[in-house]
């Protein structure tokens, strides 16, 4: 026992192989509960250090000190006041005595206490804490109650289930075993090594022994220590080759969750497949085998591989052998796919999207490419990006859908299509650096593809990538299809904050209602095209008269019938753009913006996304400033004051009606501050507005100290009101300042 009287923990639940994906959130629950559910009953708990421990046949917590024990229960029911407690002779009432019996005590053994109510009785006793050993089958049977488990398990005709069925379970307080009975399985001090290498039974005398014996026993219960030996050993590997590992940390994440006893076993394939698009092989090599590439030391991937093994072989050729074997029919498959995409040609493959459908209302993923046509187009000059190498990516965007590499490998569109296009000979008319930024355009266009992934890189992938997520999010609008809960079936969130992240991180100040409003107008044409079942070549035609806008209702001829559609209100655009809105609150908090800072900018709606950021950069700068935080409240208090206003506030201030002091010098500063920063605000130099601003504190100050604004007088009072409203609107002309005072 420790000299504080706590004592460690080890609670080892022994399973067949869990699964690989869930192990580490289970891993984390399971620790949690445990930790949670001794804290949560007083018992005295030193998990400093620990951590949640796991291979794929085991979940452990091992904790540094516990005690063995609750604290004394301290107890104190309040009973009725004394007016309802005693009679007028002093005598118990029949609700004193019920809560005396209730008690098991003798009325007159109750003690009295005072509230704000008067004075009561109460009893109080004390309850002697009760044995963690007792406490701890409860604490982990809740634990395990409360895991995240994706599909429970039945095994043995057991009504209980599980993750995978379960074999052993270990629970040591100190050095002694608390007797506890969990999914069929009772507690003792035995573990189990590894399968293969070890077969025989594991004993801790004390927790204390567990990672080490464990260790001993070719199993290294320490996630941590398991991850460091896999990148040790393959970059060892990489190294042997004289080149380097690529390791993916999902890749990574996966391979620990799989191994016991990780040993890196180098292997290779033959040269000839390298001429496939390598992200096809690290697709295979990566996701399907969980196998780390190696690359050359000119950074691109080589002929070598390292599979991780979970166990010492003592014939290390026939592993390699084995892994080589695997990836051979991937890579034979992906090289012929390859080669017979490439004779039909990225262009070919464009035929087949109309008969591809996209979305129900929306129509076919040809129908889509036409919109994303139009809308690049659009935006193209807005950015200065070359409009035509613009227009012939976004034709191409799609192809490669019908590729049969992407059919085979769906995380490589765009990837894909970038190979083609680098020597479909329908782009022969190009040179070649045009060749190219169509090229990298195709793959681009679906940059960011996950958290934390990069934006586009060129001037039109970043076009693509923009337009591409306009006709998503407005489409997903446009048929119903906006997330609700956990469903979001054409990932409209994550393309609103691909969409932002591109805008504001390209620098592209372009006017977001605009192109909404054209996404808007195309996607309701489609759904009535989608009911008159147009012709592509129709349809190619009227999302190119609508790009222009110039018309409120666009009117077309199908000969049997006429199609007719009206531009999207506000209230439509305005319910597009607060939902991209929502996904900035999250990309900006990641940054360490603070909320009233984003609510600020947010409650002017810029139509700008750049612009916003710009804005969110000048109010962090204001924020610190000294004159802040009474500027706020100013503005807070102005807004206020106007919203009460019973009379007709004039747009200008009369100087002919300043009687005060304060009131004159605060229009001249009002003034004078419309004056420095009407071209600064123009321009979007907000750092200059809101420095400008700060120079007004005094005289704002000073007003509401000597000034009072709804006086009797009507005509003063309107003239104040009008003066406050010309300040409020400046101080607010960069962001809702009054934000900063909540």
């Amino acid at each position: 026992m420790s000299a504080t009287g706590l004592q460690p923990l080890l609670i080892e639940l022994g399973t067949e192989e869990l699964p690989v994906k869930a192990l580490p959130g289970l891993a984390r629950a399971f620790f949690d509960g445990v930790v949670e559910g001794l804290r949560k009953r007083g018992i005295e708990v030193d998990a400093d250090g620990a951590k949640p421990l796991y291979t794929p046949r085991r979940l452990a917590v091992l904790l540094p000190g516990v005690a063995g024990e609750q604290p004394q229960q301290n107890n104190e029911v309040p009973g009725p006041y004394l007016n309802i407690a005693l009679d007028a002779d002093g005598l118990p009432t029949r609700a004193l005595q019920g809560f005396a019996a209730k008690a098991g005590v003798d009325w007159k053994q109750l003690e009295r206490t005072t509230d704000n109510k008067g004075e009561r009785f109460v009893h109080r006793s004390v309850t002697p804490g009760l044995r963690t050993a007792a406490l701890l089958p409860e604490i982990l049977r809740e634990a395990v109650a409360a895991m995240p488990i994706p599909k429970p398990m039945r095994w043995g005709g057991h009504d209980y289930g599980f993750a995978r069925p379960v074999h052993w379970l270990v629970v040591l307080h100190g050095k002694d075993v608390v007797d506890a009975e969990l999914l069929g399985v009772r507690s003792d001090r035995m573990s189990r090594g590894h399968r293969f290498m070890h077969d025989k039974p594991v004993w801790f005398s004390t927790p204390d022994d567990y990672v080490e014996f464990l260790r001993g026993a070719k199993v290294l219960a320490d996630p941590d220590e398991r991850r460091a030996r896999i990148v040790a050993e393959v970059q060892a590997a990489a190294k042997a080759v004289g080149g380097s590992a690529r390791i993916d940390a999902g890749n990574l994440e996966e391979v620990n969750g799989l191994v016991e006893w990780p040993v890196a076993v180098r292997c290779g394939f033959e040269p000839e497949f390298l001429a496939v698009p390598a992200e096809a092989l690290v697709a295979t090599m990566e996701a399907n085998q969980k196998f780390f590439p190696l690359l050359d030391p000119d950074g691109r991937l080589s002929e070598h591989f390292v599979g991780i093994a979970n166990i010492e072989s003592k014939d290390e050729t026939e592993v390699r052998k084995g892994y080589e074997r695997v990836i051979r029919p991937r890579f034979a498959d992906a090289k012929f796919f390859f080669v017979e995409d490439m004779k039909q040609g990225l262009a070919a493959m464009g035929e087949g999207l109309k008969q591809v459908t996209y979305q129900a209302k929306l129509g076919s993923v040809a129908d889509k490419v036409a919109r994303v046509v139009a809308l690049a187009e659009a935006i193209a000059p807005q950015v200065g990006a070359d409009a035509a190498l613009v227009r012939r990516a976004a034709e191409l965007s799609k192809n490669d859908l019908q590729s049969r590499m992407v059919n085979e490998f769906p995380e490589l569109q765009g990837i894909a299509g970038r190979y083609y296009a680098m020597q479909d000979a329908a782009l022969d008319d190009l040179p070649h650096d045009d060749r190219v930024a169509v090229a990298d355009a195709i793959d681009e266009a679906y940059r960011p593809r996950f958290g934390g992934d990069d934006i586009a890189l060129s001037p039109a992938g970043k076009v693509l990538a923009i337009a591409e997520r306009l006709d998503t999010l407005a489409g997903g609008f446009a048929a119903g299809l906006r997330p609700t809960g956990n469903k979001d079936p054409f990932a409209l969130r994550r393309n609103a904050l691909g969409l932002a992240r591109t805008v504001i991180e390209s620098g592209f100040d372009l006017d977001l209602f605009k192109f909404l409003q054209q996404a808007l107008f195309q996607t309701r044409a489609a759904i009535e095209l989608e009911k008159a079942r147009a012709e592509f070549s129709l349809r190619m035609h009227f999302y190119a008269r609508l790009a222009s806008l110039k018309e409120e209702r666009i009117a077309v001829d199908l000969g049997s019938d006429t199609i007719t559609v009206s531009k999207p209100g506000m209230e439509s655009l305005r319910d597009l753009y607060d939902f991209i809105l929502d996904r900035l609150r999250g990309y900006y908090a990641d940054k360490g913006v603070p909320v009233q800072h984003f609510n600020a900018v947010a409650e002017l709606k810029p139509k700008s996304l750049y612009d916003f950021d710009r804005r969110i950069d000048a109010i962090g700068t204001f924020a610190a400033l000294p004159e802040a935080a009474a500027l706020a409240a100013a503005n807070k208090r102005i807004g206020n004051i106007l919203k009460k206003a019973d009379v007709e506030v004039p747009r200008m201030e009369d100087p002919a009606l300043l009687a005060e002091p304060a009131e004159r010098a605060l229009a001249e500063a009002v003034e004078a501050l419309y004056g420095e920063t009407a071209e600064a605000l123009r321009k979007g130099d907000y750092m200059t507005v809101l420095a400008h601003m700060a120079r007004v504190r005094p005289q704002v100050d000073a007003f509401f100290d000597a000034v009072m604004v709804n006086v009797e007088d009507a005509r003063l009072r309107a003239n104040r009101l009008a003066l406050l409203r010309r300040l409020g609107e400046r101080l607010g002309s960069v962001a809702a300042i009054e934000h900063l005072s909540i």
